[in-house]
């Protein structure tokens, strides 16, 4: 008897261990599959593509899986010579006049589509050609406002991580978010629905452009800005942005000096980002996330301080050289609008930053018992900016991490354009 429920136990403990193995994002999800004939509509993506191989050749280094007897073709899987040893047998044997589904990055050469084979877990041998999906793209959300405004937001997401250990962060003790948090975090996100959002906690571009593909493919998130910063957990700030990219400069290099004279660097980054809008001038973003009070207030300061400094610094040398550049320095400050770091980057004078929320700000309140709240996340806009906010249209949304994916609040708002 004991060791038949020893025997229950151990099987619920590893169906329990393989239940979180699992990845809160599958890889292949979102994943477009499609037949052969339209990889040419799926340039850059990586997609799954059927159809059958009709003929097997090489030439040099090169050998071809060819989906039909044209030339050039309409499209073709490529093997590396120096890749053969992955496949375990002759290509020509394994899949000449075989049904098969492809899975990787679409490129072109010379104009037509390929794609890279090299391992051959990328190939399935098929019974019979599976139903396929049409690449014309779905509606999206192109726009949230009128067209001559902008709704720009930020949102500190807790943690985006994958599942993958980075053996250049120190990520072990920060866990997976969840697939109920994903599911609220793009449920937030949704509701807010910016034009543009400064995203803060992210781990790496390439997760955060899968958790865009599988959670909000509808909502025009075309462009994507991230750099690797200087965090040691290994946590990023990047942009969405539904209008194109111009200019991006990194300040992750940048070395200033603390007031007792240690030499240091931004702990994330504060990248500046161009965004060009339908209409009116171009916008340029700055995305912050100051040191957290996380090793304590008093030795925190100093440090936040510091990068303030730094970033009020770079806001004049701006401004001085063109007093009507629509700057906004959003994101996460990791401290109250009354602290000396904020008081820092909104100075004073005619070049003084204004900020969002205010006490005036109504909240948007997802959960009533949110009460109390006292910001550290803002938007901050330059004089030629300011003048263009649409009165009222700042919103904070307040809820817990089970409501939103977070333990910070999204602030949106918006611009004219002209």
């Amino acid at each position: 008897m004991l060791r038949k429920a020893a025997c229950f136990l151990l099987i619920a403990s590893l169906a329990q261990a393989l239940l979180f193995a699992r990845p809160p994002i599958d890889p292949d999800e979102g994943l477009k599959h499609i037949s052969w004939k339209d990889a040419g509509q799926a340039i850059g993506q990586t997609v799954f593509v059927s159809g059958k191989i009709v003929n097997v050749g090489s030439a040099g280094r090169i050998n071809f899986l060819n989906f039909d007897h044209e030339r050039p073709p309409g499209f073709v899987g490529i093997v590396f010579r120096e890749n053969l040893d992955r496949f375990p047998g002759e290509l020509k044997q394994l899949y000449e006049n075989k049904y098969v589904e492809m899975r990787g990055l679409v490129t072109t050469y010379n104009d037509n589509p390929q794609m890279v084979i090299a391992r051959s877990d990328q190939i399935r041998i098929l019974d019979a050609l599976p139903k396929t999906e049409i690449l014309d793209k779905q509606p999206v959300t192109t726009w949230s406002a009128d067209p001559n405004e902008i709704v720009v937001a930020t949102f500190n997401v807790l943690n985006l991580f994958d599942e993958v250990d980075d053996p250049y962060h120190a990520d072990e003790g920060t866990r997976t978010k969840p697939r109920d948090e994903l599911d609220h975090l793009a449920a937030t996100i949704r509701k807010v629905n910016a034009d543009v959002i400064a995203l803060q906690e992210v781990e790496n571009r390439g997760y955060l452009e899968r958790f865009v593909k599988v959670f909000l493919p509808d909502m025009g998130y075309e462009h994507v800005v991230h750099f690797e910063g200087n965090d040691g957990r290994g946590i990023d700030v990047c942009l969405l942005s539904r209008a194109p990219i111009g200019e991006v400069a990194s300040r992750r290099h940048l070395t200033f000096t603390e007031p007792d004279g240690v030499k240091r660097r931004f702990n994330r980054d504060v990248p500046a980002i161009t965004v060009l809008p339908p209409v009116g001038d171009p916008l340029e973003i700055w995305v912050v996330h100051l040191k957290s009070k996380a090793s304590g207030a008093d030795s925190s300061e100093p440090i936040r301080l510091a990068e303030a400094t730094m970033v009020r610094k770079l806001l004049d040398q701006e401004l001085e050289k063109n007093p009507s550049a629509r700057i906004i320095v959003t994101g996460d400050f990791n401290d109250t609008i009354e602290s000396a770091s904020m008081k820092k980057i909104l100075g004073s004078g005619p070049m003084a930053m204004w900020s969002l929320p205010t006490e005036d700000t109504p909240d948007s309140i997802l959960d009533p018992e949110q009460a109390g709240w006292d910001p550290i996340d803002f938007i901050t806009c330059s004089p030629a900016l300011a003048k263009l906010y649409v009165e009222g249209s700042c919103q904070k949304m307040r809820a817990p991490a089970e409501i939103d994916g977070s333990d910070h609040d999204p602030v949106s708002a918006r611009f004219r354009l002209k």
